[in-house]
């Protein structure tokens, strides 16, 4: 097969710019489909904290808002992937990445962007792959306003959904503005959505193949239960929908190579996780006894992400032998709990409210088991770097956590962690029981250590399935 020309449309991406996973893989998947060959392009926003790349394009005509809107446009190149900035101070140079109330504007504009950038460089691409609501419009620009434009005419489009809980909603009156026809508001194909439109299933319906970050999130979107009201059209393109799990970055997430660890190891010799765990202990102002569980939890503070059940259950763990750090933050009434319960057990628990990055990598490293109790979780990453890192998970199985995560068989020695199955923190509370009693044989932990550490989650795998799929949307184009 030949190589292919890919761009990959993104609102954040590692190193630059980041609120979630959608950020590590617009990150870490342009870098693997170069290594595989491919010529990469990576698209995003200009924020105003982003101050690497050389100008490329002082102004780039964009139509948009009834009239010519330009952008200026950075370049630069890393790990054999280009990256191209679109700058628009107006739309980009804000605190925050979202939350403002012309967030659908704003990406709209970007979607539009990254179709006149691709044209003003010159060099005919061959898939575009999208990422979430945020560049939803992509495919219906190159659908409608560019479907006469031969450029384009053999450029396919994939949309990747990691939270199909978000639709990028607009008022109907607003498709005029963004540049679009009218007709677009209604019909089989119309962007309308309970009243409103859909910036989502714009791309649902427009693009040429549908992927999500897990298998079974793949499954679950379909249902009524986690389709957000999309299901049945989601249903409707079941054919040209895979699920592909995210990887891991290896370069960033290694216990062998780690710079943010005390010590490094690896399955072979596990001596430096007993450092980490001593480290982190200290880190946290805990007692230093290396004989008792530590478990750990990395994450948005959350009723999606189980802190319901574990606020549940808290009391119960604490009256094992185990102690407790938590790197996170979120709703309040989260925050007051965990604050107050480490106030009042100051030896058990250890809080950090905010997000810190070496930190994240030292409670990977430091801690024994790592909880995970999500109520819904797309592909979820925190688990893979658990596994990865000899720490075992717990989790529910859902999305990419019941992908992921096998339950250890004491029979078969197989699995790698535990997991439960409905959302309920009493069936939380018996694994992770279970998991205590497991940790209590050493030679049984070692075991499940192995399992996990050995699991191979690199993006070579999961990018060598998306060329899959690029290639399949290619040939349907007569590419």
């Amino acid at each position: 097969m030949e190589n292919l020309r890919i761009v990959l449309a993104a609102s954040e991406a590692v190193p630059y710019a980041k609120t979630g996973g959608l950020a590590d893989v617009a990150g870490a998947l342009p870098k693997a489909l170069a290594k595989l060959g491919c010529d990469v392009s990576l698209i995003m926003p200009r924020y105003s904290n982003i101050k690497t790349g050389t100008l490329l394009f002082e102004s780039l005509a964009v139509p948009f808002a009834y009239k010519i809107k330009t952008c200026s446009v950075w370049h630069e190149k890393q790990d054999g992937v280009s990256i191209y900035f679109v700058d628009i101070p107006e739309y980009f140079w804000r605190d925050g990445l979202y939350g403002h109330s012309d967030d659908v504007e704003r990406f709209a504009y970007f979607s539009r962007a990254v179709l006149e950038l691709c044209h003003r460089i010159g060099e005919k691409v061959d898939v575009i792959h999208c990422n979430d609501w945020m560049t939803g419009l992509l495919p219906v620009y190159l659908r409608t306003n560019y479907a006469s434009n031969p450029f384009f005419t053999t450029t396919a489009t994939i949309l990747t959904i990691h939270n199909l809980a978000f639709h990028g909603m607009f008022g109907l009156d607003a498709i005029a503005y963004f540049g679009l026809d009218s007709h677009l508001a209604y019909g089989d194909m119309g962007l309308e959505f309970s009243n409103t439109g859909s910036s989502l299933k714009g791309g649902i319906l427009y693009c040429d193949a549908i992927t999500t970050v897990s298998r079974r999130y793949a499954e679950e979107i379909q249902t009524h239960e986690h389709g957000f009201r999309l299901d049945a059209l989601l249903r409707q393109r079941c054919y040209s929908l895979i699920g592909i799990l995210n990887g891991v970055d290896i370069d960033e997430w290694n216990p062998a190579t780690d710079k943010h660890i005390a010590a490094n190891y690896s399955v072979n010799d596990l001596s430096g996780k007993e450092i980490c765990k001593r480290e982190l202990l200290k880190r946290f102002n805990l007692p230093t006894d290396l004989t008792k569980p530590l478990i750990g939890v990395i994450s948005r503070m959350t009723d999606q992400k189980g802190f319901d059940l574990i606020m549940k259950i808290m009391n119960r763990i604490l009256e094992t032998s185990a102690n407790f750090v938590l790197l996170g933050s979120g709703t309040d009434s989260y925050e007051r709990y965990f604050q107050a319960l480490r106030d009042s057990r100051p030896d058990r628990v250890g809080v950090y409210f905010g997000f810190n990055n070496a930190l994240a990598h030292q409670i990977e490293a430091g801690c024994d088991i790592f909880l995970m109790p999500s109520s819904y979780e797309p592909c979820g990453l925190n688990q893979m770097y658990s596994l990865l890192y000899g720490t075992v998970p717990i989790v529910r199985a859902t999305g990419g956590l019941d992908d992921t995560v096998e339950n250890f068989d004491r029979v078969r020695m197989e699995g790698n962690g535990f997991k439960f199955y409905d959302y309920n923190a009493e069936q939380l509370l018996e694994r992770i029981y279970e998991a205590l009693i497991a940790y209590n044989e050493p030679e049984l932990w070692r075991r499940i250590i192995t399992n996990a550490m050995t699991e191979d989650f690199s993006w070579t795998v999961s990018a060598r399935k998306y060329l899959d799929v690029y290639h399949i949307v290619r040939q349907r184009l007569g590419g």
